[in-house]
């Protein structure tokens, strides 16, 4: 593999968005500092402030964080604008509570520096200089429009204008150093695992290659003394027999396959200088067929079903991506009662497999931590006895290293049965395969393919 076939693979760029859980477990974290704060002010300290007010900027955050529970499972991987958007809400949530408690006086005011930091980690730079000056517009308004400082008694401290333009100016340096610093640092870890999944890539790559010359090796030496005898027997019975006879076609047909065999010997054996061949692609129907065929053997009859135009998407051979499709095939074989459907839809922009089974679905705990490693809690457990931990772990890793986004869930009532869905941007999909000359439109095709 060359450094031009490493750079045009994503090497992983999907798997860097923020997890919804991580979001939710800082914002509960901010729940519970802010609530302590305004109360400890409040009650503790005896300052006035417009308590019931802050209390409801602090319960907003808390609803969002349920309803967000709720809707989504804790593995949810949210998209950057997604993750934009929750992140300026907590910015500007923050900035209610400085505006009824004083601005930018109130020395809690320095936390508008987290949710640009962590953007500044996993956003792309855009994203985090969009969040920076929604900071930095937050700030100049309480800075200029605020409730007054809560104190006790009647002679409340007054901050001259330059003190509050100064710690203006502070917050917005802090934004900005504190922002770079942080995207800088998260850059160095991101371009370490760039290198270390290009050399995991061009190994794989050359194990494979090397393991296919070998295969080549093999099968040329083994065949080729049994097919230079065919050829020689062909040769002297079509000698022998009348050339208007009954046999000379079979034999002429005979020769004729003796040469195609040989033929497909030679490019096997050259396969490494021809820029891996035909071998080297797959159809997305000769993908499924591929990941799914070691199962076969185990009783449950597969359904295939490909929706959407010809030609039909083609990949580079994966191993990885092979792997992880074959990985969720199994686990659907293992829990299905008589069957496991496999639906191949595409069209001009996505690629769309879902891997679905009649047997009894994901347990709802199980479903919520679905594709997270180590979940042996006893949950696990309960779906016909197998376990979803490492294994599947290993393959949803694997599939979104090559573009795809999992989904899993269960099949809606009154079916019964486990669905996970794999979404891959068409471009995705066949990054590595040279475009094809251009075709016309076919009719959409729609056919099933039993065991």
């Amino acid at each position: 593999m060359t450094s031009s076939d490493v750079t045009t693979l994503a090497l992983g760029r999907v798997n860097r968005h923020l997890r919804l859980d991580t979001l939710v477990r800082l914002r509960w974290l901010a729940i519970a500092g802010q609530s302590l704060a305004v109360a400890g002010v409040h009650f503790g300290l005896g300052y006035s402030l417009p308590f019931g007010w802050c209390f409801t900027a602090i319960a907003v955050s808390s609803w969002l964080n349920i309803a967000l529970r709720i809707r989504f499972p804790l593995s949810h991987r949210l998209k950057p604008g997604a993750a934009t958007a929750l992140l300026a809400f907590d910015i500007v949530q923050l900035s209610v509570l400085l505006y009824l408690t004083g601005g930018l006086q109130n020395p809690f005011s320095i936390l508008l520096l987290a949710p640009v930091m962590i953007s500044a980690t996993a956003l792309p730079p855009q994203r985090t200089l969009l969040l920076g000056v929604i900071a930095i517009a937050a700030a100049t308004l309480v800075t200029l429009v605020h409730l007054p400082l809560p104190w006790a008694g009647p002679d409340r401290p007054f901050l001259p204008p330059h003190y509050q333009i100064g710690s203006w100016v502070a917050l917005v340096l802090g934004l900005g150093f504190t922002g770079i610093y942080a995207w800088r640092v998260a850059k160095e870890a991101r371009d370490l695992s760039d290198a270390l999944a290009a050399t995991e890539l061009v190994l794989a790559r050359e194990q494979h290659l090397s393991q296919l010359d070998g295969l080549a090796a093999a099968a040329a030496h083994e065949l080729g003394t049994p097919l230079a005898t065919i050829a020689l027997v062909a040769k002297e019975l079509a000698r022998l027999a009348p050339p208007d006879g009954e046999m000379a076609d079979d034999i002429a047909l005979l020769r004729e396959q003796v040469e195609r065999c040989r033929g497909i010997l030679g490019k096997l054996a050259s396969l490494q200088d021809d820029d891996g061949g035909p071998l080297d692609r797959l159809g997305l129907r000769l993908l499924i067929e591929e990941a799914a065929g070691p199962q076969r053997p185990f009783g449950v009859p597969f359904e295939i079903v490909m929706i959407g135009e010809k030609p039909e998407p083609v990949c580079r051979r994966n191993p990885g991506m092979i792997y992880g499709l074959g990985n969720i095939v199994d686990n659907a074989v293992d829990f299905a009662r008589s069957t496991v459907t496999i639906t191949a839809e595409w069209n001009q922009e996505q690629v769309m497999l879902t891997i679905a089974d009649d047997g009894p679905g994901f347990p709802p705990d199980v479903l919520l931590r679905a594709g997270d490693p180590y979940l042996t809690d006893g949950a696990s457990e309960t779906r016909a006895g197998g376990g979803l931990g490492l294994g599947l772990f290993i393959a949803k890793t694997l599939l979104e290293r090559g573009g795809a986004a999992i989904e899993f869930s269960n099949l809606p009532a009154p079916a019964t049965g486990a669905c996970v869905r794999m979404i891959w941007l068409r471009e995705a999909f066949e990054i590595e395969v040279p475009p094809a000359g251009p075709n016309k439109a076919e009719p959409a095709i729609l056919h099933r393919v039993g065991s």
